[in-house]
């Protein structure tokens, strides 16, 4: 929250002013008064047995050698849910590690990073591009420039806390929006390539040739009106942090769909 010469100062700013200032997220709201009784002078032990006050004059004279924290809440969770830290704005000194289970820490740091990860956009490519054919495979697949690796840091200044979180793009799973069609490979599975692309163009001369990733529709949609292929790609979700902390998260799961409009073949009789 604040070095100890900038917690002194806001209470001096809060005198100035009058009215009140959050001590904790359970919308508990000290008055100036009420922050000199508990933080400027030396006390013994505070409330829950922590040792608050303990060098007095919000621990000036420890100025550099920790912070003061307090609980707060994440913006991005809706208000009511869990979360909330009932504990009072309290000292921890550099190099040790608040006490209770809600306290920041490198993991809470990746989850932080994980809510600011931002996955491009899932745009599959299809050849033929436009109307497909009964019985004619169609070719899908994405270019590797569009699902790198993305990496998001997250730290807290003054701490050394900190956690990197990786989002890693491992396979496409195909929906062909129909019972009617195969898929490529049965699975649907389509896996990153070794030339780092999931699936692969359309080269001419493959017309026979079964896909890396694709599907065959096996019925024409003049009677039923376009089908939706589904392409949802997996990110998987890792983590390390200071201290040699790391670990995993849950997959990012992203949905994209394109209409199909599939038509019979046409055949000349002589």
């Amino acid at each position: 929250m604040a070095t100890p010469k900038q917690f002194k100062e806001s209470v001096n700013r809060l005198k100035k002013t009058g009215g009140f200032a959050s001590v904790n997220t359970d919308n508990i709201r000290w008055d100036s008064g009420m922050f000199e009784e508990y933080y400027k002078k030396k006390g013994e032990v505070g409330l829950g047995g922590e040792e608050f006050s303990k060098y007095g004059d919000y621990n000036i004279s420890q100025q550099g050698k920790g912070m003061w924290y307090r609980g707060v809440l994440n913006p991005n969770v809706e208000k009511g849910g869990e979360g909330g830290c009932g504990k009072l704005i309290h000292w921890v000194p550099n190099g040790s590690k608040p006490r209770y289970p809600e306290s920041i820490s490198p993991k809470i740091l990746a989850g932080y990073a994980y809510s600011e990860v931002k996955i491009p956009d899932t745009t599959v490519s299809l050849n033929p591009n436009g109307k497909q054919t009964v019985n004619l495979p169609t070719w899908v697949w994405l270019d590797k420039v569009q699902f790198k690796p993305v990496k998001v840091t997250a730290s807290l200044p003054g701490t050394g806390l900190w956690a990197t979180t990786t989002a890693k793009p491992v396979g496409l799973h195909l929906d062909p929006g129909t019972k009617d069609a195969d898929v490529s490979p049965a699975s649907g599975d389509c896996a990153i390539g070794e030339d780092g692309r999931i699936g692969s163009p359309y080269v001419k001369g493959s017309g026979k040739k079964s896909p890396p990733c694709g599907v065959t529709y096996r019925r024409s949609t003049a009677n039923t009106g376009t089908y939706q292929l589904k392409a949802t790609l997996t990110w998987q979700i890792s983590w390390k942090g200071s201290g040699g902390t790391g670990g995993t998260l849950p997959d990012g799961i992203f949905d994209s769909a394109v209409e199909v409009d599939v038509q019979e073949a046409q055949a000349v009789n002589r």
